[in-house]
């Protein structure tokens, strides 16, 4: 009991101060809307070609970044005001701090792709109601997965003085699978393919996110506490 109401805590504590700024969210928003802003200038929309081939890069390009950026936030003000230390000496599995800011990051996340995905279909002609409840699950999958290891690596360089470069070369190289599996499955799934031929990229979505929870839940007690 004490171990679900002190995960809770954390993340009413987090949505709370969100909703107080909005500082978070709106960055991140901002940052994916000028992607694809800007994608859509440089390529003709409404192209076969753009549909299949770009459009899901450009779309998980708008993703990923928008995603390290909020993650390079979730223990900044932790560290700046140094309220991680107050987190580290509550009793208890410390494992616990990274599923909160874990499901922090999911939820900011996955709001800010849910806004997101109805203006990429604006800008680029394309027609993602016939296909959303497969592209609500690649969506799902992967933004677990880039989560889970961001999280981990947004606690390990918010100690540094540079954190804002070191979070994405630590972080990308990690979840190049899940962004290589996330563009493919994308790409297939506009194309109008079944789930049953992404089911090997699937496959590979949900191992990714089983093992990097697991390691990286384990390892952050050792993290935080350099």
């Amino acid at each position: 009991m004490g171990y679900t109401v002190r995960l809770w805590a954390i993340i009413y504590k987090d949505l709370v101060s969100e909703f107080r700024t909005k500082e978070l969210f709106s960055s991140m928003f901002v940052f994916a809307l000028l992607v694809l802003i800007i994608f859509n200038f440089a390529f003709s929309p409404g192209t076969r070609e753009l549909q299949l081939v770009t459009a899901p890069g450009i779309l998980w390009v708008a993703f990923t970044f928008a995603g390290a950026l909020g993650l390079g936030r979730s223990f900044a003000l932790e560290r700046e005001k140094d309220c991680i230390h107050g987190l580290m000496l509550c009793p208890g599995d410390r494992g616990i701090i990274f599923l909160a800011k874990f499901l922090g990051n999911l939820l900011f996340m996955g709001a800010v792709e849910v806004i997101t995905l109805p203006l990429f279909a604006i800008f680029f002609n394309v027609r993602i109601l016939p296909i959303l409840p497969s592209l609500t699950l690649i969506l799902f999958l992967s933004t677990i997965g880039f989560a889970s290891v961001g999280t981990l690596f947004a606690a390990m360089a918010a100690a540094t003085k540079t954190r804002e470069v070191l979070l994405p070369i630590l972080l990308f190289p990690v979840a190049v699978p899940v962004i290589i599996a996330a563009v493919k499955s994308t790409g297939r799934v506009l194309e109008g393919r079944p789930l049953s031929e992404i089911a090997p990229w699937l496959n590979m979505l949900l191992s990714f996110d089983v093992i990097f929870l697991v390691i990286c839940y384990i390892t952050f007690e050792y993290v935080v506490e350099e």
